[in-house]
């Protein structure tokens, strides 16, 4: 596997036995056999009853993840994207790395030879946490930086690269009101919806540090255009990468009850549907989706869209114990809250309509969770006890009307 000047050597156990790709949800057949989960879907879908890497019948079909290997291939895959970023940021290395008086000379000239002047400071803060130390208590920098954000033009070139700047100290910069003036936020704006990927992710990290308070989060939230953009990057096809920094941007705005609700009105639940609907995305994506999800549960608007759409909430249903601890303990709580909570009927039809649903509750009593998730999970059982009496009555009731007199 080649990336430009980067080579990458995948280990063969990451490697489906059908694509010979990259496995992005690895599962086990009853042979033992791991396959990527589309791979062997669309094998089975064929009307084959065979493992396809050793030809032997199988016994069942059932589609086991193995998360162990998941978490091994997520480990590796972000190491090689960390390494293909610092292959990219490396590459222009005709740019020699300006000493710190070199650096107070382009912030100066900062106007003339603008794009030149930025590319040698964005190599001078990748250097080292102490040149990053340096930009951020620089005298006059910031201030050059936020006018440069205010005065921004349409060059998209120029304005990522102040984003990379900003992305490299953010964690450096003491007062960051200046990024929620409007100016400012249109600058981000247009990095998210013409930017690269790369560009947008850090934007969506910028965002995400200035949410540190309930002003922020609604300065953000109210910018127009900016909620619509960090819903869209959570379409499935983007890349998974940008779909998780949009979701820990959108959690870290989310508090406020005006936000919710924007959010929502701006379609979020259908694309976190969508990505809980996905077999291939990360643990992590999984984990961001439920969590906005049990948030969005204890809105009315949410709970209202959440209890109407059965498939959402059965694919929570199996979130539980598939995924990791984190997601069971997200999907719980927005059940316990929509279905016990709230008591909306429609929800708990939609739960125990689900398949394996009274299991997984059961094994969740027994398990080592915390005591809230467990008497939550004992609260959703009794859901299915008390349906399970609705129907046998239902059904004697049925039964009488035909008895003779």
């Amino acid at each position: 596997m080649r990336r430009d000047d980067l080579y990458i050597t995948v280990p063969s156990p990451f490697r489906c036995p059908i694509s010979l790709d990259v496995m992005k949800s690895p599962v086990s057949l009853c042979t033992g056999v791991t396959y990527d989960r589309a791979s062997i879907q669309r094998w089975l879908d064929s009307g084959n009853n065979t493992c396809p890497a050793t030809m032997q019948v199988l016994q069942n079909k059932e589609l086991v993840p193995n998360r162990n290997l998941q978490r091994l291939i997520q480990i590796w895959s972000d190491s090689v994207a960390r390494r293909q970023v610092e292959a990219e940021l490396a590459a222009p290395s005709s740019v020699d790395v300006p000493s710190q008086d070199q650096v107070k000379l382009l912030v100066k000239q900062l106007d003339n030879n603008c794009f030149s002047s930025l590319t040698k400071i964005v190599c001078f803060a990748r250097e080292s946490e102490e040149n990053r130390e340096f930009l951020a208590r620089m005298d006059g920098f910031l201030n050059a930086v936020f006018d440069f954000m205010r005065n921004a033009e349409s060059d998209i070139k120029l304005i990522e690269q102040i984003v990379r700047i900003m992305d490299l100290i953010q964690s450096k910069i003491l007062d960051k009101k200046p990024l929620l003036e409007s100016n400012c936020l249109s600058t981000i704006l247009l990095v998210l919806q013409r930017g690269t990927s790369e560009s947008q992710i850090q934007s969506l990290r910028l965002l995400e540090s200035t949410a540190i308070d309930g002003e922020s989060k609604l300065k953000i939230a109210e910018k127009e255009g900016l909620v619509v953009e960090l819903v869209k990057s959570l379409n499935k096809e983007k890349d998974q990468r940008l779909i998780e920094a949009s979701l820990s941007c959108l959690s870290a705005i989310m508090k406020p009850k005006r936000v919710k609700t924007k959010v929502i009105h701006n379609r979020i639940i259908p694309e976190l549907k969508s990505l809980l609907s996905e077999p291939n995305m990360s643990v992590s994506i999984v984990e961001k989706s439920l969590k906005l999800l049990e948030t969005l549960s204890f809105c009315k608007e949410g709970r209202v869209e959440i209890r109407h759409d059965s498939i959402l909430l059965q694919a929570v249903v199996q979130k539980v114990l598939k995924v990791s601890n984190k997601s069971t303990e997200h999907a719980v709580t927005l059940l316990w809250s929509v279905c016990c909570l709230f008591r909306e009927e429609k929800a708990q039809e939609a739960v125990v309509s689900s398949s394996n649903g009274m299991t997984k509750f059961l094994l969740l009593m027994q398990s080592d969770f915390s005591s809230a998730i467990r008497q939550m999970s004992a609260d959703l059982l009794k859901i299915f006890r008390v349906n399970s009496n609705s129907c046998l009555s239902s059904y004697d009731t049925k039964t009488t009307h035909i008895m003779p007199c």
